[in-house]
């Protein structure tokens, strides 16, 4: 049975570098709700030409097709070690059919880890950053819209998941090393209960 990771946490709060090291490190498969989109789009299959229909038109893609995609891609990746859900789920709704899926395969959500990190200090790296780099995803005005839909999106999941004794807050705002070593913490306390 797979391990089953939701990581939260901001934009620009290091769940990108974070899920990285725990595909190296322990063969995990990230699936990121952008990347399958992306992916299903250009694959010109039946699922994908939906995707595609729905992104031409500017619409949002259903919850169902999203979950459609997940379980494409649990399929394809049977003999991986865990898998680390990224960008969904993003509401109750979300959760609940990510649950009920899982299950009907005999599988479930094992834990969901919250990078906490203070909003202002994410604010001041990514003004940092749009000074040195100019990335246009960086633009204070622009990323502080992205950070509020964030908090209010996700805040709703944090009982969810709480209610389910699946929830683990790290510190965020600490080294990059640190971080690492609290998520370690985390999943070993997780696979030792499991055995």
């Amino acid at each position: 049975m797979a391990f089953n990771l939701i990581l939260f946490g901001p934009p620009a709060a290091g769940k990108g570098t974070q899920a990285k090291r725990l595909v190296e490190g322990r063969a995990y498969v990230q699936l990121s709700t952008g990347d399958m989109l992306r992916a299903a789009r250009k694959s010109g299959s039946d699922l994908g030409k939906r995707v595609a229909g729905i992104m031409d038109e500017g619409g949002l893609v259903s919850d169902e097709i999203v979950i459609a995609l997940i379980e494409e891609q649990l399929a394809l990746h049977n003999n991986a070690a865990g898998f680390i859900f990224d960008g969904f789920p993003r509401t109750v709704a979300q959760a609940e059919a990510l649950d009920k899926m899982l299950e009907s395969k005999g599988e479930r959500v094992d834990s969901v880890i919250r990078l906490v990190v203070e909003d202002a200090a994410i604010l001041a790296r990514i003004g940092k950053r749009f000074e040195d780099e100019g990335r246009k995803d960086d633009n204070p005005e622009v990323f502080g819209k992205r950070l509020t839909a964030y908090n209010r999106d996700t805040a709703p999941l944090l009982p969810y998941y709480t209610a389910q004794g699946k929830l683990n807050e790290v510190d965020g705002m600490v080294s990059i090393d640190a971080v690492s070593a609290q998520i370690d913490r985390v999943l070993e306390a997780h696979n030792s209960g499991r055995a």
